[in-house]
């Protein structure tokens, strides 16, 4: 029986969730029906392909991945620093409202892009609106949460 190894091509099928048990992710066409927490999911529904130590996916998934055979199930937890990373209050900030485009009235949990100084794009959650200022977080919505991902290899290709 084949065994996948560093370099393997594999196709997976996988569910993500929170320490709370929220599905923050996930391959299986029956969470379709189900919106992923916060809009968390950023995978297409159906088998995710990645190659074994390229780092496409979450570096402790790609080595659990390995000695696995087409059909074997794992779960591994993923601490922030191989998620998401910590979460940085100093990356948080507050602009005048009078920075933002007439006619675009943030509200908290959106998410926006904004260019900054140095002319990059970035994305930003708005967490708190006053009538002068707007409180922008530059933390990936999943910064120090930990990961739980259970997945099955289908295929190594």
């Amino acid at each position: 029986m084949a065994i996948a190894e560093n370099g393997s091509t594999v196709s997976i099928n996988f569910t993500g969730r929170l320490a709370d048990g929220s599905l923050i992710d996930s391959t299986y066409p029956e969470h379709a029906a189900h919106d992923c927490e916060d809009d968390h999911c950023h995978h297409e529904l159906g088998p995710y392909q990645l190659t074994i130590g390229e780092g496409d996916f979450f570096i402790p998934v790609e080595e659990a991945l390995i000695g696995m055979s087409p059909g074997e199930k794992k779960t591994v937890t993923i601490n922030p620093d191989d998620g998401f990373g910590d979460y940085d209050p100093e990356k948080v900030f507050t602009v005048n409202r009078s920075e933002f485009p007439e006619g675009l009235n943030p509200v908290v949990g959106q998410g926006l892009e904004v260019t900054g100084e140095d002319d990059e794009i970035y994305m930003v959650t708005v967490i708190e609106v006053t009538d002068n200022e707007v409180s922008l977080d530059t933390n990936h919505p999943l910064a120090g949460e930990e990961l739980t991902y259970e997945f099955e290899l289908l295929e190594i290709l």
